[in-house]
């Protein structure tokens, strides 16, 4: 998320009443989540196990609850509750719009695109030319949509990222401000829910085609023709590259990438990154070909132990 102007450095710490290290003067141009983080971006951290990490990160600005010693050509934030104050933030620069009506009046619609009844169209919503999107969808607020793209009834796009902060009271909700980005051709079935980034952008690429009933985390690419059938379940932070097949029900963990043109059968469970090119199966999922020996070979056991017991 980029602020509508610079912001300096001491300006940001009196919006959260913060200590800062570096120049009161100190460029801040934006805030994002590590993944997506760029030069003059605000990351924060409140947990040892990634400190270096965020630091290291491509953000000039850290917001942090330790003081540390702060690496050269970047600043940091000190607070005691980096998660809570980086909501403030998100609050301030990028406020919830309540709707006033079912399409917002700052939404745009191309030529010869269809809006079936009981569509609601949130605000600053882009929808391109020669689209179809059928009745009860939910496209809420920024969220860009190509040319040629077909939505079916009852999908929800740019619903808030599944992400808590455990605290001894209760769950706490980290704010999404991300959009979802749709390109041209693609074609999403009834009932898919597709998050919107916490930051930045969750995003299908051209031509792929999803069935019913699929959900698809924040800040997921899904890549090029890429097709996805019914009731996969895809964590947050996937890389899913060009031209790959999910068939029904795979479940994909967070944070992981499945290589071009992997095609991943049915009912798969995916809990780590896996190279293009092949079949996989199974949870966790492995080569197609040696799961399926794996699994003739377990049916042999009782007759193995049979034979055993009778020398």
């Amino acid at each position: 998320m980029k602020f509508a102007r610079p912001y300096s450095l001491s300006e940001i710490a009196e919006l959260i009443g913060a200590e800062f290290v570096g120049a009161p003067d100190f460029e801040v141009l934006g805030m994002n989540e590590i993944h997506v983080v760029e030069a003059g971006d605000i990351v924060f951290v409140d947990h040892p196990k990634y400190y270096q990490k965020a630091l290291d990160s491509a953000a000039t600005t850290v917001l942090i609850n330790k003081k540390v010693d702060c690496p050269e050509g970047k600043s940091l934030l000190i607070s005691d509750d980096p998660f809570r104050d980086f909501n403030k933030l998100t609050t301030h620069f990028k406020p919830f719009q309540p709707a006033s009506q079912t399409i917002a009046e700052s939404a745009t619609i191309g030529k010869n695109t269809i809006i079936q009844p009981n569509v609601f169209i949130g605000n600053n919503v882009r929808i391109g030319e020669n689209c179809l999107i059928h009745a009860n969808v939910t496209i809420n607020d920024n969220c860009i949509i190509g040319n040629n793209v077909i939505i079916h009834s009852g999908t929800v796009l740019g619903g808030d990222a599944f992400y808590y902060n455990k605290r001894d009271e209760k769950w706490d909700k980290f704010l999404s401000v991300g959009r979802v980005l749709i390109e041209d051709e693609v074609e999403i079935g009834a009932g898919c829910t597709i998050d919107r980034g916490v930051t930045g952008d969750t995003t299908i690429k051209e031509g792929s085609k999803l069935d019913n009933q699929i959900q698809v985390g924040h800040d997921t690419v899904i890549g090029k023709k890429c097709l996805i059938a019914s009731q996969c379940g895809i964590a947050g932070c996937v890389v899913i590259e060009d031209e790959v097949t999910l068939w029904g029900q795979v479940g994909v963990t967070s944070g992981i990438t499945i290589g071009k043109k992997a095609v991943v059968l049915a009912q798969t469970g995916i809990a780590k990154s896996l190279k293009g090119g092949k079949t996989y199966f199974g949870s966790p999922a492995e080569e197609a070909r040696e799961k399926l020996k794996q699994m003739a070979s377990v049916k042999q056991i009782p007759s193995i132990l049979e034979k055993v017991k009778n020398i």
